[in-house]
């Protein structure tokens, strides 16, 4: 005997929208998550400093950089700027003592080449303490 002869069998459905929650709270948290690098917005304003001044200074080489790109290492004018020049200034100026540190007083206008310069030519020389001197905020 059959009592299921009159009545119909309904098809299976898919319910889409739990589906389409699901999907939609994925979204949402790839998007908070995801982070938006705007290099068009970086400000950067350099060279001030709120740190303060260590009390014991150890010996240290000067190198400054002007904004038209000339140097001097310990007030001692060069007559070119190559890596070659800065490198043999910087070995005079240091003699037998690789230990010195190379301060770095760098113009806010110069140019980034002219700083990458004078640290290539410390490496070359041996010198690896190398930092750069900033005004104080005010």
């Amino acid at each position: 005997m059959n009592f299921q002869r009159g009545q119909k069998r309904d098809d299976p459905e898919i319910n889409l929208i739990p589906l389409i929650d699901v999907l939609l709270v994925i979204l949402i948290f790839l998007m908070v998550t995801t982070t938006y690098a705007r290099f068009a917005e970086l400000k950067i304003n350099l060279p001030t400093s709120g740190a303060e001044q260590t009390p014991n200074k150890p010996k240290q080489i000067e190198v400054a950089v002007d904004a038209t790109g000339t140097y001097q290492i310990n007030a001692t004018a060069l007559a070119t700027g190559s890596v070659e020049a800065l490198a043999e200034a910087l070995k005079r100026a240091a003699g037998q003592d690789a230990d010195q540190v190379v301060v770095i007083n760098a113009d806010a206008k110069a140019t980034h080449q002219s700083v990458i310069n004078v640290m290539e030519a410390a490496r070359r020389v041996g010198l690896s303490r190398i930092t750069f001197a900033t005004q104080t905020a005010q």
